[in-house]
């Protein structure tokens, strides 16, 4: 890998310190939250420029291990939003989606949404504690990677579009079903997989090395976000959630995720904005710089509004799932409708200010852009988010007409 080859710098924020809220109760960012995203950012300029994603999303897994490992180890920001008592720092969810944003912006190639977005969250909100105790320490630390294999069509949890079903048998669980387009579903090295029993939905974890788990790797739109198809033929599996509890627990999995990579669309679409910004100032017609003409202050000043906008929305959302200030089902749908909505028109817009170069494959925008539509379509459009957002609020005013 291209990093490799540059010196590491050592990243260590102080854990304490990042225990402190991260905002007033008046939703005012602290200053450690803003040190925290002010590190990630140099961590980012170091390991993740453009010629090192271009390298990397063509590599084999897709991914660089051992910069993952410096994120859990050296850095420490794969935890924040896990408890204490279970191994993490206890910052909260506001704390990771900011370091989720930085990512975002660097568009840093790893299994961001597989794990620390989808399968960390579904373990923090299992029950039993010796299973939390066997699988986080390895994904906090960046040991392991995993990930959640679940078809959600609209980012809700519907037990009716799972398509995957479990058998008790007398040598244990067994598993047999496809799912398609899972995220980080080839590098995981853990798949946690809700599946249909004989007494509803329950929630498993199936082992990279499990007889029957067969891994297609997909050709996507986005390549610096892997995707599989994954097919269980008979294969063993391990019981993490009984029927009584796996509904709640890949709900809040799938709640967090939305919310966390809506952070990471404010992060692209920052940056987008930046480079934008940057190009309109340094590219002169006429004998002046291309942002000098107002058409384009406008569209560059519009972009920061719908930057804006989407930015209130996230950490709203992630503020409401994590102290339970709002509805997180109408906080994540309404996150994630915004974010999206913005990424994809401020990339869209970042293309066509950037002239001809926005256009073509050496251009820095078509990546983001392509991250952008891709992000849009997983676990539901924006479209169906909205439509979440129309019925929760519609149901939520009838219960108190």
């Amino acid at each position: 890998m291209t990093s490799a080859t540059v010196a590491p710098t050592t990243f260590a924020p102080d854990p304490i310190e990042r225990r402190t809220p991260p905002v007033t109760q008046d939703f005012t960012f602290t200053d450690d939250f803003f040190e925290l995203k002010a590190m990630l950012k140099e961590f980012c300029d170091e390991v993740s420029p453009e010629e090192v994603v271009r390298e990397t999303m063509t590599a084999g897994q897709g991914y660089d291990l051992s910069l993952w490992r410096r994120l859990g180890t050296e850095l420490g920001v794969l935890g924040l939003a896990v408890p204490t008592e279970l191994g993490g720092d206890g910052a909260g969810l506001v704390f990771t989606a900011g370091v989720v944003e930085e990512l975002g912006a660097a568009l840093l190639c790893g299994p961001v949404l597989g794990t620390l977005c989808l399968a960390v969250p579904a373990l923090c909100a299992l029950s039993d504690r010796d299973i939390q105790a066997r699988y986080l320490p390895t994904l906090l630390n960046g040991e392991q990677v995993a990930t959640l294999a679940i078809s959600s069509p609209d980012g809700t949890f519907v037990a009716d579009a799972l398509t995957v079903t479990a058998e008790n048998t007398e040598g244990g669980w067994r598993l047999s079903g496809t799912v398609e387009q899972v995220i980080d579903g080839i590098a995981a090295d853990i798949i946690l997989v809700p599946a249909t029993t004989s007494a509803g939905t329950a929630l498993f974890a199936v082992d990279r090395r499990a007889e029957g788990l067969q891994r297609t790797a997909l050709s996507t739109l986005d390549l610096t976000r892997q995707q599989a198809r994954v097919k269980f033929d008979s294969c063993p599996a391990e019981l993490l959630a009984a029927e009584s509890e796996a509904p709640e627990v890949c709900t809040r999995s799938l709640q967090t995720a939305l919310v966390l990579m809506a952070a990471e669309q404010v992060g692209g679409s920052q940056r987008m904005l930046d480079a934008t910004v940057g190009h309109v100032s340094s590219r002169f017609q006429f004998g002046q710089p291309v942002g000098a003409f107002q058409s384009v202050k406008h569209r560059c000043a519009n972009m920061l509004v719908a930057l804006e906008q989407a930015r209130s929305a996230v950490y709203h959302a992630a503020w409401a799932l994590q102290d339970g200030t709002d509805d997180p089902k109408l906080a994540a749908s309404l996150a994630h409708f915004v974010a999206s909505e913005a990424y994809l028109w401020i990339s869209a817009s970042a293309i066509q200010l950037h002239g001809g170069l926005g256009f073509t494959w050496e251009g820095l925008p078509h990546l983001y852009f392509k991250r952008a539509t891709s992000d849009g379509l997983i676990f539901g459009s924006a479209a169906d988010h909205l439509e979440v957002v129309a019925t929760t609020a519609i149901d939520t005013l009838g219960r108190h007409a």
